[in-house]
């Protein structure tokens, strides 16, 4: 193969590369001084450390074929880089390792293909790889990148390493306009600029649709901007452990229909600003355990999402959580997980774990923005029925009937009340059978002091206050008591309130064993 581009003019240490390109041997341009190797100060390195990128990218595009019985590669240690390193729709002949390298210009990677890419401990200023696709590692471990990565619709077989970085989002606003890329034909306003937020670039990472076969390392890395991962999927999962991500936006993590295996935003992740996972499909864990996240609205939207297992022990959170219609395998909570307000309702889950008494579950359910939804009620009834602790089930599900009470208007929510007295609506049959001893007691007592008058005079009859008292309550007379003895006086006031007693407490059984053996939620 002819070179693609020869350079009659190299530097000594352009030409070292050039040598060792075809073997893949390594190039050490640092000086052994940690401070002066630092690639943050490398804009000030001379000419023995520097290599222009369009020989770095003519070496990688092909002007070099490997040594026979050799695998080229550029490996370049401690180099200033100067221009844009464009290896955009290439094939990349070798693989490319720089370290400790700065780069002041751009690095794309746009629609390229490579075997391996590693830019670990660099100073970069942009990296554009969208639709590119690496068939091993990608690495940018322990690298500063100023400007943000962008990694749209690329595709890594392999693993993808962003730990230990310092990333930023670009800096520029991007006025209509002023893009090389706009469509002349149609003008983009600056009002309809601020509504699609193109007046501001929010995002250090760009990864819309990415696929990554391996898995994803983001540890102990500071974010400044948010991180754009919608639709991409990490089959191997995503580990942002020790990561701190400063939105500059409303969204720290912007996740909708993601994919992945696994996710652990855990073990002292700090975010400030949403996490945003709608509609995300995690096939292990997602944990925030041990995480600090804040946001000034809603902290961690994870609504119509499937999860296997969610952990949500942080060590400190503010702001609204949302759940809603999502379902998860096994949550794992605690009560301060939620100082906001919490969105429940479609939740579905399998099991629930973590330090909660019957009434904290309770005021969990209660504390939906949006104001009272049965759903979350029945959902975690079920879930107390499947456990077998049918009593605290019952108890969800009054409490169940005394939200929902709020939501009436006044001759239901009078009915209702009376209900909940009476018999617990249902819940609580034990009541009726106390109103109904406190009523018979009252009864005997006064009609035993005060007996009533026999209406038939010749008829012989003995009178008894208890039976008198029982024959009052039920609706129908059994004792035939009624009809043969007249209360006097103010007994007749109680003798009419042990009547209509009688009928609401019946009516009252009736209703809450229609609720009660009514068919439940699913479990």
């Amino acid at each position: 193969m002819r070179p693609v581009r020869s350079f009659p003019r190299l530097s000594p240490a352009e030409r070292r590369v050039w040598n060792a390109y075809p073997t893949g041997a390594w190039v050490d341009l640092r000086t052994g001084d940690p401070e002066e190797d630092d690639p943050a100060r490398g804009a000030g390195w001379g000419p023995e450390r520097t290599v222009r990128a369009e020989v770095l990218a003519a070496l990688l595009r092909g002007a070099r074929q490997a040594a026979q019985g050799g695998t080229a590669g550029l490996r370049l240690a401690g180099a200033r880089v100067t221009g844009p390193l464009d290896l955009s729709d290439a094939t990349l002949t070798g693989k490319l390792h720089l370290l400790n390298c700065h780069l002041a210009g751009a690095v794309s990677l746009s629609d390229a293909t490579a075997v391996g890419v590693r830019l670990r401990g660099c100073d970069l200023e942009r990296v554009r790889a969208t639709r590119c696709t690496v068939k091993g590692l990608l690495d940018f471990d322990g690298s500063t990148v100023h400007a943000g990565i962008r990694l749209d619709n690329a595709e890594v077989n392999g693993q993808l390493r962003l730990s230990r970085m310092r990333l930023s989002a670009p800096g520029e606003r991007l006025k209509p306009g002023a893009n090389w890329m706009e469509d002349t034909r149609r003008t983009i306003s600056p009002e309809e600029a601020r509504e699609r937020r193109l007046d501001q670039v929010r995002h250090a990472l760009w990864a819309g649709g990415l696929t990554v076969t391996g898995a994803t390392f983001m540890r102990d890395t500071h974010v400044t901007g948010g991180l754009r991962l919608i639709g991409a999927k990490l089959r191997s999962g995503i580990y942002l452990q020790g990561s701190v991500i400063t939105a500059t936006g409303p969204h720290a993590v912007t996740a909708d229909m993601l994919e992945c295996g696994s996710a652990e935003f855990s073990a002292g992740f700090t975010a400030t600003g949403t996490i945003r996972m709608r509609g995300a499909r995690v096939g292990g864990t997602l944990s925030f355990s041990d995480a600090t996240l804040k946001a000034p609205g809603r902290v961690l939207h994870l609504s119509h999402a499937q999860v296997d297992e969610v952990i949500l022990t942080p060590e400190s959170i503010e702001g609204e959580v949302n759940l809603g219609y999502s379902r998860i395998g096994v949550l794992l909570d605690r009560p301060d997980a939620y100082p906001g307000g919490v969105h429940l309702n479609g939740l579905v889950y399998e099991a629930l774990r973590g330090p909660w008494s019957v009434a904290e579950r309770l005021s969990w359910v209660s504390r939906d923005p949006d104001g009272y939804r049965p759903q979350p009620y029945e959902q975690l009834a079920a879930w107390y029925r499947r456990i077998g602790h049918e009593p605290d089930a019952r108890r969800v599900l009054l409490a169940k009937q005394r939200d929902r009470r709020g939501t009436l208007r006044p001759a239901g929510r009078a009915w209702g009340g009376l209900l909940d007295l009476v018999v617990g609506y249902g819940y609580r049959p034990w009541l009726a059978a106390l109103w109904a001893v406190v009523l018979l007691t009252a009864g005997t007592v006064a009609f035993g002091a005060v007996p009533p008058v026999k209406i038939d005079p010749e008829e012989v009859r003995v009178f008894q206050p208890f039976t008198y008292t029982l024959d009052l309550l039920v609706p129908v007379s059994v004792f035939e008591q009624r009809g043969a003895w007249e209360p006097v006086g103010w007994t007749r006031w109680l003798a009419w309130t042990l009547i209509v007693s009688g009928w609401i407490l019946a009516t009252a059984l009736i209703s809450g064993a229609a609720r009660v053996l009514r068919p439940g939620p699913a479990a």
